[in-house]
């Protein structure tokens, strides 16, 4: 059930999954090598990802292995209805844009009623919905983002996993590349297409330098964007100084700046007391996967008045009588605002979760019920073919060199 199967969806989708496919040639070299043989066949994947052009191109990856795919959405507002109309014409698509919060969990419910054997989740809404229902016939699945791993290994740590999950977040071709490199350049991505207005000149304060923070500071650094650093942890506090950065507590970050980027996994990293002090105009985004890290709720409730001024850009009046501007609702701006991450990041990111589907439905009767990482072969594997999908080449060590990295003599 997608809402939205017009005709002309459908064509416009399928025209945004081949442009995607065009892209991501890591994902599809990898799959047309180990699909042929049908690994996946009749394998009920129960799926909830953000439906973009780039899960489409997973999703025939996931079918051309021989999978049975049905698919929810990881976010109420980030479904492509284009892209939702041209799965549902090939799997079981429960994904519209705009969800209320109760048809987005009805839309996992559905997913689950389809009795997937295997999930693979992005935020750990799916395998969370799972476990609530004793996760019946479930023999395990994968986890796509950190805020995911995060739930899943408190899951585990209170023994309460009830299968095997493979972190994908954890994979190098993933948190390095898509965290960074997709998160930096799409963030920015749908911060312009909201607003429209420049960055050159404005500080920008970035919330968080885990690798979704050094992405967006990086790249506001890029646009000419003075940019400050809120951390919290004293190690990544010095490697943010150390890249340049100015490095603060959000106290002294709301006085100067202009546009405000969450990327923490954290709740209310922007205090409602803190935005009560920030300058006339002030920019709040979120880069994080759930709307919890900027106090919107309080914020709303308290204003003055709050209207739309451009789509996914909301004026609030503060009971002081300033003006804040709020992207996406708070919500994962670049998913909401734009399109997502890169195909070429993308790419990446998906085949790891194609190889841990076929890794968990092969071994998963040798597995434990603990989250696991993914293999340094298995990151290689995806690393070389994406230099393949690049053109790129790269030398390979010499026998001397491999038997001197073996030695302890010097």
């Amino acid at each position: 059930m997608t809402k939205v199967a017009r005709p002309e969806l459908r064509e416009l989708g399928e025209r945004n999954f081949l442009w995607a496919k065009a892209h991501m040639g890591a994902l599809t070299t990898l799959a047309g090598k180990k699909g042929e043989e049908r690994p996946l066949q009749d394998v009920r994947l129960g799926v909830c990802l953000h439906v973009t052009k780039e899960t489409s191109v997973l999703v025939d990856a996931l079918l051309g292995a021989g999978a049975e795919v049905a698919l929810a959405a990881a976010n109420p507002l980030s479904t492509q209805d284009d892209i939702a109309a041209y799965l549902s014409t090939r799997a079981k698509v429960w994904a519209w844009r705009g969800e209320t919060a109760e048809e987005y969990d009805w839309c996992i419910q559905q997913v689950l009623a389809t009795r997937p054997q295997q999930l693979i989740d992005d935020g750990a809404d799916l395998h969370v919905a799972a476990h609530a229902k004793g996760a019946d016939g479930i023999v395990g699945g994968s986890e796509e983002t950190t805020t995911g791993v995060v739930r899943l290994r408190a899951l585990e740590s209170g023994r309460g996993l009830a299968y095997p999950v493979i972190a994908v977040n954890d994979a190098m071709t993933k948190f390095l590349f898509d965290n960074r490199y997709g998160t930096g350049q799409s963030t920015f991505d749908g911060i312009m297409r909201a607003t429209a207005l420049l960055i050159a000149g404005k500080e920008v304060v970035v919330i968080g330098y885990g690798w979704v923070g050094k992405g967006v500071a990086m790249r506001a650094r890029g646009m000419g964007g003075r940019v400050r650093v809120v951390e919290v942890d004293p190690v990544k506090a010095i490697e943010a100084h150390l890249d340049g950065f100015e490095v603060s507590g959000i106290e002294r970050a709301v006085e100067t700046g202009d546009v405000f980027v969450t990327a923490t996994g954290q709740k209310n990293v922007v205090p409602y007391g803190a935005i009560l002090k920030m300058k006339e105009g002030a920019i709040l985004a979120n880069a994080g996967h759930f709307d919890v890290e900027i106090e919107v709720g309080k914020m709303l409730s308290e204003a003055k008045g709050v209207r739309e001024v451009r789509p996914n850009v909301e004026e609030v009046l503060l009971p002081g009588g300033k003006k804040v501007y709020l992207v996406a609702r708070g919500r994962i701006a670049n998913l909401v605002a734009a399109e997502g991450h890169p195909p070429e990041v993308m790419q990446m990111s998906f085949a790891n979760q194609y190889l841990a589907a076929l890794e968990i439905h092969s071994k998963h009767s040798q597995m434990e019920n603990r989250v696991y990482g993914v293999s340094r072969e298995a990151d290689n594997e995806v690393a070389a073919a994406a230099l393949e999908s690049m053109g790129v080449s790269i030398g390979e060590p010499t026998e001397e060199q491999k038997a001197y990295s073996k030695s302890w003599t010097g």
